[in-house]
């Protein structure tokens, strides 16, 4: 929670129609502070035109949103304490990192004293001297970020930050925007890297089609989809345990030596004991826990 104890967003109803289309639907949303908030869903699910209009870059076409307290119909009470990188930062190519952050610095009204705290905290102190042209797509990345960071916003809205990284980038990535959070910061990421936001993400919201299909924490989503999973060394051992399972009412499917049962977790033991009474000794039960890109391709094709 911020110092006057509201969330770090809150959404209400927000929508947003180009035309006929509806790129944001009645969008109700709740992001906590000092948490990394991962905002994920395909391509055109309005991602980017619900950033946009909590930056009020795009004006809504109904609802409303209040963004550290403040309402978005506000936006210059808010934005001050905001940073954003919703774009391919842009630089002066021949000016050094340092001197691209002190011209920003200084169109801002930002003290110039920012720009060492910044460029340590995105670690390019070593590399501040050299023109901007001569960094790599991930050091580009981080100066951008260091430019969001100029005013020490107490929000960070970053839109797809990790695109075109290669893995040693993202690694650097995922430390900064922990560190951010340790902080006290809040983190508010668009990104289609599923496997990423899995690693990183506090809090989750899955859109689709302008609509909210989940927000919350991130372990609440990734524990909706557990399943039971029964191994054995033979066949007979496997029919044993998949006809205790249909008995008891629950549907059955078998990848080779192993069975996937859709029944509750808390079935394990009770299996486990119906399957010894039956003189069963050579399968072995666990539980299995889906991928946020399993989860995410099963609320897509529930939505459908």
């Amino acid at each position: 929670m911020t110092p006057n104890g509201a969330p770090a967003i809150t959404t209400n109803g927000l929508s947003k129609r180009f035309g006929q289309r509806k790129a944001v639907d009645g969008l109700n949303i709740t992001i906590p502070s000092g948490t990394i908030a991962g905002f994920v869903g395909p391509n055109g699910a309005g991602k980017t035109t619900t950033i946009r209009m909590l930056l009020g870059l795009v004006r809504p076409s109904e609802g409303g949103a209040t963004i550290l307290g403040r309402s978005l119909s506000d936006p210059q009470s808010y934005l001050p304490r905001v940073g954003a990188l919703v774009d391919a930062p842009t630089f002066y190519p021949s000016l050094s990192g340092r001197t691209n952050l002190e011209v920003l610095a200084q169109l801002s009204g930002l003290p110039i004293s920012r720009v060492a705290d910044v460029l340590k905290t995105v670690e390019l102190t070593d590399r501040a001297k050299d023109p901007a042209v001569r960094y790599s797509h991930g050091m580009k990345q981080r100066l951008g970020l260091a430019m969001a960071l100029l005013p020490d916003p107490e929000l960070l809205i970053v839109d797809e930050p990790a695109n075109g990284l290669d893995p040693l980038g993202i690694i650097q990535l995922r430390d900064l925007l922990r560190r951010l959070r340790d902080q006290g910061k809040t983190i508010f990421m668009s990104s289609h890297l599923l496997g990423e936001l899995e690693q990183i993400a506090d809090w989750l919201v899955v859109l689709n089609e302008g609509r909210s299909l989940f927000c919350g924490p991130a372990s609440d989503l990734l524990k909706r989809r557990r399943e039971l999973v029964a191994d054995a060394d033979d066949s007979t051992q496997l029919e044993l345990v998949a006809s205790i399972a249909r008995d008891a009412g629950y549907s059955v499917s078998r990848e080779g030596l192993s069975l996937r049962i859709a029944c509750p977790i808390d079935f394990a033991q009770e299996l486990d004991r119906r399957v010894r009474q039956a003189g069963g000794t050579g399968a072995v039960t666990h539980v299995r826990e889906a991928s946020l890109e399993e989860n995410f391709l099963s609320m897509l094709r529930a939505d459908a």
